[in-house]
């Protein structure tokens, strides 16, 4: 006979039977080897100082998470920085100006690693000359970046860990509402004065720039939520599961936008049970709710603006954009870059010459936009790669 408690028990039984069905297909038990280099010790197991420093390299914000280094050991105390061109986004970034810049964000750790370790990180952009302006994979791959140098600090005593330092292990992007409080005013001079000779920061907060701003951002999104080629571009590099993040420790996942843990993972189990969950258009459709939630929680923006747009100034806008961030980290500030406006394909053509017109100066280039303020919540890190997958042998 069949009774109301046995009926229970099997529809107990098939919840729990989903529920570890759906634990086995996302992974939920595996080591997060991804999120290793994340750890304040990973880098002690190398005895190689510069393998040391490297490996607080690939913690540095990059484009689309692609973490397009490649570095090749030189003597026995420098290296030089290339672009992988295995790993880049030509739909998003067809001239490579975002990878570039990505380059500039990964030696600004190398540097502040560095001096933590007790070396001095000298650096020389484009020793071999500026790879050209197109976006080809042979292209931006033929030069290096940067040639680095490592010499050890004469100074006698331990090198103390800089507040900098400590940020480098706070998550660089911050996917969530952020409170209405301002930066201070004596914040804003602080950071601003981070700029240099050719790099300027340039923080808005005032109501008039927010809201001008904010409809760039979303006027923005919306092209890149419709461009079919970007939105495939994006999906492929989306990790489902903790299978997919562990094997390829880069691009995108559900970590970094504030979901609880439970909800990340129930998620992904149920895409990996069943893919027509997620999509190219799902993706869109997804992005732009996010960001319209990012426009209305956002207290100021900043710009990070370079005298020209050379491949060197590209290198000197990641750099400062690097210590911008750690900085403000250290202030108590967060950090999301909102830059499909400064993208260069043709359907966003015209924003990028109308924030150009309103923001920039003759022959200068806007390389970031950037929302900052105090997140309402803490969020996961995301993927990245093992340091040694980066050099080549």
């Amino acid at each position: 006979m069949i009774t109301i408690h046995k009926i229970a028990f099997a529809v107990l039984g098939i919840l729990v039977i989903g529920i570890f069905s759906l634990a086995m297909v996302d992974g939920v038990f595996l080591p997060k080897k991804y999120l290793e280099p994340w750890s304040g010790t990973y880098h002690t197991q190398f005895e190689d100082p510069r393998v040391q420093v490297l490996a607080h390299g690939v913690l540095a914000p990059n484009s689309h998470n692609l973490q397009s280094w490649k570095v090749v050991l030189e003597g026995e105390d420098s290296f030089f920085l290339y672009v992988d061109p295995s790993r880049l986004s030509p739909k998003a970034d067809p001239p490579g100006r975002q990878v570039t810049i990505s380059q500039g964000t990964f030696l600004e750790y190398v540097r502040v690693a560095a001096g933590n370790l007790g070396y001095e990180a000298e650096m020389e952009l484009f020793p071999g000359g500026e790879y050209g302006p197109e976006g080809t994979a042979i292209n931006l791959g033929s030069k290096p970046v940067a040639r680095v140098i490592l010499k050890e600090n004469s100074r006698e005593t331990e090198p103390e860990s800089s507040p900098l330092y400590k940020s480098m292990f706070v998550p660089d992007t911050y996917r969530v509402p952020y409170r209405e409080t301002q930066l201070s005013a004596e914040d804003i001079e602080t950071l601003e004065a981070l700029s240099t000779e050719n790099v300027t920061i340039l923080i808005f907060q005032d109501p008039e720039s927010l809201e001008s701003l904010g409809n760039i951002v979303l006027r923005a999104a919306e092209v890149e939520a419709g461009n079919d080629g970007i939105q495939q571009e994006g999906f492929e590099l989306f990790r489902p599961n903790e299978w997919k993040k562990n094997e390829y420790r880069y691009g995108f996942s559900l970590d970094g936008q504030g979901l609880p843990a439970l909800n990340v993972h129930l998620m992904q189990g149920l895409i990996s049970l069943f893919p027509f969950l997620n999509s190219p258009e799902v993706s869109g459709k997804s992005f732009l709710s996010q960001t319209e939630s990012a426009v209305e929680n956002t207290p100021a923006y900043a710009l990070i603006i370079t005298k020209n747009n050379s491949r060197a100034a590209q290198v000197e806008a990641g750099i400062l954009y690097s210590r911008f961030l750690l900085t403000a980290t250290d202030m108590g500030y967060a950090m999301q870059p909102m830059s499909q406006a400064l993208e260069e394909y043709p359907e966003m053509a015209e924003i990028y010459t109308e924030i150009h017109e309103a923001y920039a100066g003759e022959d200068e280039t806007i390389q970031m936009l950037i929302r900052v303020g105090v997140p309402e919540k803490e969020v996961f890190p995301t993927m990245r790669l093992d340091v040694i997958d980066i050099i080549e042998v």
